[in-house]
C-alpha cells in the first residue's frame, strides 16, 4: 500500500486462547513484533489502533474446564486476567485487550453471521459428524484425536496435527478416538451452515497474488491452499459454549471459533470507541485493559471500512490459513470491509532444542518470568527479538539468554550509556558541554549516526525486526568505538575543550539511542529518558546533533542492565528438566504383562534382602559391575549391568533384593551367583528394588 495514501493503521495481534498463560513462543511469534511495529508508528505520529483480546470460545476452553473441574466461564475469567496482567506488565501496548465473551463481541459476531445469511452466502448441509455415544454429544475437532494421515503422528487433533502443522478435518484421522470417553466415535447426521470458499477462490487468488511482497512462508502457504482447491467449510458447530447461531432452527449450535475469533478484532475496536464516547472512566477500562493514553473519540468504521486504512495482522504460522483465506473470504462476502495489507506471520520458536508444548509444560511462561526476573522485561524483549523466528523456526536457550544480556545489553548498550553520563558528571557537573570544534573523525561519526534512523525505519516497515534491532545495537557500537578511540579520560589532562566536543557528540548518540530503542526496549528507554532529564523526542528527531542543548542538566547515572548469573540460568534449566522428567513418567507406557505362571512356579523363586559390601567395574565393559554381597546366608559375587547408572563407590552399603536361587553362570570370566532386582523407568533409568526400612540380610521377600 502506498504510504502516501495511508491515513491510519489498524494493527491486530492473534487472540490467545484463555486456556492457559502466554509463553515465549507466543511473544516471539506475535506480540513482540506487533508491539514493536505499533510503538514505531506512534513515535512517527501515525494514527494507529492496536487491538487484541482473549479468545474465550471454542473447544480448548471447554477441554480446560473439564480438566480442572470448573466451568468454562471460570476458566476464561481466570486466564483473561493472568494474560492481560502479564501483557500489561511486559509492556505490550494494546489500545484495548478485549474479550470474546463480551456482549459487544457476541452482538458483532451474530450480526456479521446474520448479514451473510441474509445475503444467501451460506449453504445448509446435512453431514455426518463424529458423535460420542457414551458422552451423548457431537464432538468438535479438538475432542477427537488420532493418527495424522500425513506424518503418522499418533496424537493429532481433529483440526490440526501439532507435529507436522498440517490442517486437518476430523474425518481425515486414522483410528480416531473421543477425548471425552476414549471410545471410537460414530458418525451421526447433523445440519450446519457452510461458507462456500470455493466460490471465492478466484477473488482470493487475485488478492493473494497482489501481495507478492508478503513473507515467502505466508505467500507460499496461501498458494498451496489455493492450488489444492478450496472446499466449503462449516461455520457452525454442535457445542454449548460460544456465540450462539442466531437462527431459529440452530438450537444447540454456536459459531465456529474461526468464524467468530477474527471478528473479535472488529468488536474490540468497537468497544474501544464506545468507551471513548462515555467521556468518563468506567470499570471497562480495567476489564479490557484500555490504554488511557490513547483514548479518543472517533468512528470505529474508519479503521475497518476505509480504503485509506492499512490493516496488518500479526500471527503465528499456524494461523495463516484462517487470516489469509477464511477471514478474507468472510470480509469479501460481507462486502463492506477492507482486507489486510500484510500478514507478517512468524515461524515457531523452540525451547532448548525441543518444540514448546503447553500440555507438557515445556515452556517459559510469561507470568512466571515476570516474577522470577523482576524489572527485566526488556532483557526478554531483546533476546526474543534478536532470535525471532521470522523466516524459519528458531531456538531459545537460557545460556543464550544469559550471553546476550551480559555480552550485548550490559557490555555494549549499557556500558556506552553509563560511561558517557558518568564522564559528563565527572568533568562538567552533569551539564551537557558545548561543541567547540568538529574534527574529521567527529564528522564521520556524526554522518554515520544520521544514516541509522532511515535504515532502521526501512527494516521495521518491512517487518524485519531482528535486522532493525541489530542496527540499533550498531548505533551503540558506533558510540562505544568513538569513545574508545577518542579516549576523553586521557585527553582531559591536556585539552578540556576537546573533551567537551567528544562528550557532546557522545551524548547526542545516547539521546538518539533513547528514541531508537523505545519500540524494542520501552522500559529501558523510559529509564534513559529520566537519566537524560528530558521529555523524549519523536522518531524524526533521531540522528540529529541538537537533541540535548548546551548546558542541559543530566540526572545521576543508573545502571540500565545487570549481569545475569549462572545460578539464575541453572534454576531455569532445572525447572525444564523437572518438567521433562515428570512428562516422561506421566506418559510412560507399561510393558505388557508376561504369560501367567502357576503358584508352584512362583513358590520356587527365592528372593532375599542382601547388602552390597564391595563393588568394582568389570574391565573392558561399559555396563557391568562386579558386586560382593552379604546375603545373610553367605558372601557371594554377582555381576550386574548397572555401571551406566551407578558408580561403584556410591552403592557400598546399599540394600537390594537378590534372587539367590538363580543358577550360577559365568559372565566375562566371573562366576555370577544370583540376580539383583532393578526397576527400569520409561527413560531407561535403573533403580534398586529395595526395602524402605533396613532389614536383616537374608530376610525373605514374599
Amino acid at each position: 500500500m502506498d504510504n502516501s495514501k495511508i491515513k491510519r493503521y489498524t494493527v491486530t495481534a492473534a487472540l490467545p486462547y484463555t486456556n492457559g498463560p502466554v509463553h515465549i513462543g507466543h511473544l516471539a511469534g506475535v506480540y513482540l513484533p506487533a508491539d514493536t511495529y505499533v510503538r514505531f508508528l506512534r513515535s512517527n505520529k501515525r494514527d494507529v489502533k492496536f487491538v487484541c483480546g482473549s479468545d474465550e470460545n471454542g473447544v480448548p476452553i471447554t477441554l480446560k474446564a473439564k480438566k480442572e473441574g470448573i466451568t468454562p466461564q471460570q476458566v476464561v475469567d481466570k486466564y483473561h486476567k493472568i494474560i492481560g496482567d502479564s501483557f500489561q506488565e511486559f509492556g505490550i501496548s494494546f489500545d484495548i485487550y478485549h474479550r470474546t465473551s463480551s456482549l459487544t463481541h457476541h452482538q458483532t459476531a451474530s450480526g456479521f453471521f446474520e448479514s451473510l445469511y441474509n445475503k444467501g452466502v451460506f449453504t445448509e448441509e446435512i453431514t455426518e459428524q463424529y458423535y460420542d455415544e457414551k458422552a451423548q454429544q457431537f464432538l468438535a475437532d479438538r475432542y477427537i484425536t488420532g493418527t495424522c494421515p500425513r506424518c503418522g503422528f499418533e496424537h493429532a487433533y481433529g483440526d490440526q496435527c501439532e507435529n507436522c502443522g498440517s490442517t486437518l478435518n476430523a474425518t481425515d484421522l486414522i483410528n480416531p478416538k473421543s477425548t471425552l470417553s476414549g471410545e471410537p466415535p460414530v458418525r451421526k447426521e447433523t445440519k450446519n451452515w457452510f461458507l462456500p470458499l470455493d466460490k471465492y477462490e478466484d477473488k482470493l487468488r487475485a488478492y493473494i497474488e497482489s501481495h507478492k511482497e508478503w513473507k515467502p512462508n505466508v505467500y507460499g502457504q496461501c498458494q498451496s491452499w489455493l492450488n489444492a482447491g478450496l472446499q466449503p467449510r462449516a461455520m457452525t458447530r454442535d457445542l454449548d459454549w460460544g456465540v450462539e447461531v442466531p437462527l431459529k432452527d440452530a438450537a444447540g449450535k454456536v459459531l465456529y471459533v474461526w468464524f467468530d475469533a477474527p471478528i473479535g478484532y472488529i468488536s474490540a475496536t468497537k468497544e474501544f470507541f464506545n468507551y471513548a464516547k462515555l467521556d468518563v472512566w468506567n470499570p471497562k477500562a480495567e476489564k479490557y485493559y484500555i490504554n488511557q493514553n490513547t483514548v479518543e473519540k472517533g468512528n470505529w468504521e474508519e479503521y475497518w471500512k476505509d480504503d485509506s486504512t492499512k490493516l496488518v495482522h500479526f500471527i503465528g504460522k499456524d494461523n495463516i490459513v484462517f487470516h489469509c483465506i477464511i477471514f478474507p473470504a468472510m470480509l469479501m462476502a460481507h462486502g463492506e470491509y477492507i482486507l489486510a495489507d500484510n500478514v507478517p506471520a512468524n515461524e515457531f520458536l523452540n525451547l532448548e532444542g525441543q518444540k514448546i508444548s503447553t500440555s507438557k509444560n515445556w515452556a517459559v511462561w510469561l507470568n512466571e518470568y515476570l516474577l522470577e526476573f523482576p524489572d527485566k522485561q526488556d532483557v526478554l524483549r531483546y533476546v526474543l527479538t534478536a532470535t525471532a523466528p521470522e523466516t524459519k523456526d528458531n531456538d531459545f536457550t537460557w545460556k543464550d539468554f544469559q550471553a546476550r544480556n551480559n555480552n550485548e545489553l550490559v557490555a555494549v548498550l549499557g556500558n556506552f550509556i553509563n560511561r558517557v553520563v558518568v564522564l559528563t558528571h565527572k568533568y562538567f557537573e552533569g551539564k551537557v558541554p558545548m561543541i567547540m570544534e568538529i574534527k574529521p573523525e567527529d564528522q564521520a561519526v556524526i554522518d554515520e549516526l544520521a544514516q541509522y534512523p532511515a535504515k532502521i525505519s526501512a527494516s521495521i516497515e518491512n517487518y524485519r525486526f531482528r535486522e532493525a534491532l541489530m542496527e540499533v545495537m550498531n548505533v551503540a557500537r558506533l558510540g562505544n568505538k568513538y569513545l574508545a578511540d577518542m579516549e576523553p579520560w586521557k585527553v582531559i589532562k591536556t585539552d578540556e575543550d576537546r573533551v567537551r566536543t567528544i562528550l557532546n557528540i557522545s551524548l547526542q548518540i545516547v539521546s538518539s539511542l533513547e528514541i531508537l530503542i523505545e519500540p524494542f526496549l520501552p522500559f529501558t528507554a523510559d529509564k534513559l529518558m529520566k537519566m537524560l532529564n528530558y521529555g523524549g523526542h519523536l522518531w524524526a528527531h533521531a540522528g540529529q546533533l541538537n537533541l540535548l542543548p548546551r548546558g542541559h542538566q543530566l540526572n545521576q547515572p543508573v545502571l540500565l542492565f545487570e549481569k545475569i548469573e549462572d545460578e539464575q540460568v541453572q534454576f531455569q534449566i532445572d525447572k525444564l528438566t523437572k518438567s521433562k522428567d515428570e512428562n516422561s513418567l506421566a506418559n510412560a507406557v507399561a510393558a505388557p504383562a508376561k504369560e501367567n505362571i502357576n503358584f508352584d512356579d512362583f513358590s520356587a523363586v527365592d528372593i532375599r534382602v542382601a547388602t552390597i559390601i564391595a563393588a568394582e567395574k568389570v574391565e573392558k565393559t561399559k555396563k557391568l559391575l562386579k558386586l560382593t554381597l552379604d546375603t545373610g546366608l553367605d558372601t557371594r559375587t554377582v555381576v550386574s549391568g548397572i555401571a551406566e547408572h551407578y558408580k561403584p563407590e556410591e552403592i557400598i552399603g546399599q540394600q537390594v533384593s537378590l534372587l539367590v536361587n538363580l543358577a550360577p553362570r559365568e559372565i566375562k570370566g566371573i562366576l555370577s551367583q544370583g540376580m539383583i532386582l532393578m526397576s527400569e523407568n520409561s527413560d531407561g533409568k535403573l533403580t534398586f528394588v529395595a526395602p524402605v526400612d533396613k532389614h536383616n540380610n537374608g530376610s525373605v521377600i514374599k
